[in-house]
């Protein structure tokens, strides 16, 4: 690594510290729930001692840990009359529009046709404005970003800004006061906006996996790459994990901290099946990923990794594919 682009490296990583999340945990504290943590006997998944730690942040408010970073957003932004706009797979969309609506804020949400009902639903449930067209986010990104230009809102990046790194790493936060001594955590990527965030948290102190879809393999590319590069953006989890290409942001982090494994669009939907069986967890495609990358042998612990935190990200979904 060249010394000025260390140099801008580490720079862009004094955003992103303990201190700061901590203050975002602080801030957001009124608003979200803290999440539980659900401790398993790994034998009872095929990997005899050791524990599994599953942390359910599918029961946060509005179905995903995106309301973290949500709310953080608005709490911190100077917010005009018209509001805040969001570009959004499904999540982030329905996060920001709950925290608007909480905070009494209008809100405009731009979706691909890509995502799924259950959260176009909930969108509209808050009261934002949403409008639905072309096939992936980076197509919704795109229409947000003229509308930005054309109204003057302001707009709340699901992923590749400061304030929303925060707001995810607070996840880390509170899974270390609830779970301390973690030998290894697994976390779905999409834009890398958690997994960056709890990169900033956990500092290297504790191994992080990125678990990305085979069909959708952002920031695998990215590190192959050295920098943030397009990827494809397909698959059964199109709709939170395939925003085509990671934060810049987080990139600095993902570099020193973080590395990656890829799973099967069949190794999820698996997985969904073996959470709602043996947890009667319902996650949604990205929400399994994690565990995803588990069960299916994609990645194995080492023999001293006995402790291993298994996040569970997301639930908005139906559960009519598990019956």
């Amino acid at each position: 690594m060249s010394a000025s682009r260390d140099s801008t490296t580490i720079a862009a990583m004094r955003e992103l510290d303990r201190d700061s999340i901590a203050a975002a945990h602080a801030r957001i504290a009124p608003y979200i729930r803290a999440t539980p943590v659900l401790e398993a006997d790994g034998a009872d998944f095929g990997f005899p001692g050791r524990r599994l730690f599953f942390k359910l942040e599918f029961l946060q408010h509005a179905g995903s840990f995106k309301s973290r970073g949500a709310f953080n957003q608005l709490l911190t932004r100077e917010i005009g009359p018209a509001g805040v706009v969001a570009a959004s797979g499904g999540n982030h969309g329905v996060a920001v529009s709950h925290a608007a609506m909480k905070l009494g804020i209008p809100a405009t949400i731009f979706v691909p046709t890509v995502a799924s009902a259950a959260k176009i639903e909930q969108i509209r449930e808050n009261g934002a404005k949403l409008v639905v067209g072309g096939e992936r986010y980076d197509d919704a990104l795109r229409a947000s970003e003229a509308f930005v230009a054309s109204s003057g809102a302001t707009p709340i990046h699901a992923f590749d800004q400061w304030e929303t790194l925060q707001g995810q790493g607070t996840v880390g936060l509170e899974w270390e006061r609830q779970s301390p001594g973690l030998d290894a955590i697994l976390v779905a990527v999409g834009g890398g906006g958690l997994i960056g965030g709890m990169a900033g948290w956990y500092a290297g102190r504790t191994p992080i996996i990125g678990v990305e879809p085979e069909e959708a393999p952002t920031l695998t590319r990215a590190l192959e790459a050295g920098r943030p590069v397009d990827a494809p953006a397909g698959g059964v989890a199109a709709d939170s994990l395939a925003p085509r290409r990671v934060g810049s942001l987080m990139f600095g982090f993902a570099q020193r901290y973080l590395s990656t494994v890829l799973v099967t669009d069949d190794a999820i939907r698996d997985a969904q099946r073996a959470l709602w069986k043996a947890l009667r967890i319902v996650a949604e495609p990205g929400g399994a990923a994690a565990f995803a990358a588990l069960a299916s042998g994609r990645w194995k612990p080492a023999a001293g990794q006995k402790r291993i935190g298994v996040l569970v990200c997301g639930a908005n979904t139906t559960a009519v594919a598990f019956t």
